[in-house]
């Protein structure tokens, strides 16, 4: 890998280890090919899909500036021996075309809500990875009846969830950083256009660094059970996320009280790009939470 990291110090090591992991997903990505693909028109875009196995439905959200085979190319041949998986790739990412259409997450949820639609699925269990659980929480918030069980995976519904050196990462991110990246790599196999590279990044940078906040009310009322799975140094604000896990019902004395339909997961010794390496680890939580 090239040496291409000229931004602020603290940027390297973030950006090198989320390139490293890219690198070695897209290595064992999963090899099966997907009993149905293509693109469903939504919002003025259209979003580009992968359809596998076959049983009850799960929607999959990859994190910022990944693909189907980037983020879950180690899940989905698992789940897809018992489960309808749908995997989607979000604006501007993977095979999905750039739009200059503004991004933000109440787009994005609404994105996936429109694919669920072109595919009559009327409800789906749903997991997301970093922006993909972003997209998840809201997609909850605007479209409850679409999520009949929650999944998030080292992500947040505001960006007081991180702690703050991550946050200020991302408000200093610049598009030089990317640059003879595996990422961009990836991006030059299966974009259809790939001179939108500039622009892609660009755009997400803008995404990435703006603040955002769902509102704990919101995230009260959602009534779906919710597994939250975090690394135990992932980025998150552990205290924020305990917050959360509250906000969901959880955090009681289980021996005093009904244990809560939501779950909370801390994985050990793992950080944001680590825990999506877990694989068997991960399995194993949707596997009990999900049954």
């Amino acid at each position: 890998m090239k040496r291409v990291f000229k931004g602020p110090n603290v940027l390297k090591p973030l950006l090198f280890i989320a390139m490293l992991f890219f690198t070695v997903l897209q290595c064992k990505g999963q090899q099966l090919k997907p009993a149905n693909s293509g693109f469903a028109p939504v919002n003025g875009i259209k979003v580009y899909y992968e359809v596998y196995g076959e049983g009850k439905p799960i929607v999959l959200l990859h994190g910022a500036f990944m693909t189907i085979e980037g983020n879950w190319g180690q899940l989905i041949p698992e789940l897809s021996k018992t489960r309808k998986v749908i995997a989607i790739e979000m604006q501007g990412h993977g095979h999905t075309p750039f739009s200059d259409r503004k991004l933000d997450l109440a787009t994005l949820a609404s994105d996936v809500d429109g694919v669920m639609n072109y595919l009559k699925v009327d409800s789906a269990d749903v997991v997301g990875y970093s922006m993909g659980g972003s997209v998840a929480y809201q997609l909850t918030i605007q479209s409850p009846k679409r999520v009949k069980k929650l999944v998030i995976i080292s992500s947040t519904y505001k960006s007081t969830g991180w702690r703050p050196e991550i946050a200020n990462a991302f408000k200093n991110m610049k598009p030089e950083l990317f640059a003879n990246s595996p990422m961009k790599t990836a991006y030059d196999a299966i974009a259809p256009d790939k001179t939108k590279w500039t622009k892609f990044i660009e755009q997400m940078l803008v995404f990435i660094g703006t603040s955002f906040d769902m509102g704990d009310s919101n995230i009260a009322k959602i009534t779906a059970p919710v597994l939250i799975i975090s690394g135990d140094n992932d980025g998150l604000d552990k205290i924020e996320l305990m917050k959360t896990y509250q906000l969901l019902g959880g955090g009681v004395a289980a021996d005093m009280a009904p244990m809560p339909k939501s779950h909370l997961a801390i994985v050990p010794s793992q950080s944001h790009v680590s825990l999506m390496m877990q694989t068997n680890t991960i399995l194993g939580y949707l596997d009990g939470f999900l049954k």
